[in-house]
């Protein structure tokens, strides 16, 4: 098993939330809404998602510690499994400019809206499927706040197949350590499936074959 990172979590303790009022404002029609991951996930009203997706710079921090960790250099190729609008992959390239970046995700809104320097490697992918890369591709596989979203069976391929292509790995997803902090991810979280726990979600990886690295973010 991989280490357990701080890598992302600084951005997200950055956000309030207010978990009841999330609840209350008709949660079900929300989370469908949310789950079709189009302009009113990324860039509509809060109730559905980001409420405006928009680039900010936000990501520089993450791109940074991303290439310390993991020795990143402009021979590097990289993967974000469930890029998004890839801002992330944009600050890594503006940083390394000659790495090789490579981003998938499923919603075609995003892709559209990413960074126009970044946009020739994006394409449309669902992680639920057999990754179109060879083994050991990648000095680095990244997927932040993706894998929560796929169901347990699903997860098994995500898993085998980041543990497939890279040489390094690290993903992000949402997590509980006690009962108040699973409440309010279920309060506020529109398109998470897999509710686990940080040792359930070690023990997935285990069974799974995951062998990298891991952070976990907690609704306080």
């Amino acid at each position: 098993m991989g280490r357990i990172l701080n890598i992302f979590t600084k951005l997200h303790k950055k956000t309030a939330r207010d978990y009841i009022a999330r609840m209350m404002d008709s949660k079900i029609e929300c989370m469908e809404v949310a789950k079709k991951y189009d302009e009113s996930f990324w860039d509509g009203d809060r109730r559905y998602g980001y409420g405006g997706y928009k680039y900010d710079g936000r990501w520089e921090a993450v791109a940074r510690d991303l290439i310390e960790i993991y020795k990143l250099g402009n021979n590097s190729k990289i993967l974000d499994v469930g890029c998004g609008k890839a801002f992330l992959l944009y600050e890594i390239k503006k940083i390394l400019p000659n790495c090789q970046i490579v981003g998938f995700d499923i919603s075609e809104y995003a892709l559209q809206n990413a960074k126009e320097e970044v946009k020739n490697n994006l394409f449309k992918f669902s992680a639920k499927d057999p990754f179109p890369f060879g083994d050991k591709e990648f000095d680095l596989v990244i997927s932040l706040g993706t894998l929560h979203n796929l169901s347990i069976y699903h997860l098994k391929n995500a898993f085998s197949e980041m543990e497939r292509i890279a040489k390094d790995s690290y993903f992000m997803v949402e997590s509980y350590r006690n009962n108040k902090e699973l409440f309010n991810l279920q309060c506020w979280a529109l398109t998470c499936d897999s509710f686990f726990s940080p040792s359930e979600w070690i023990w997935l990886m285990g069974e799974f074959g995951y062998k990298g690295d891991y952070e976990f973010i907690y609704f306080e």
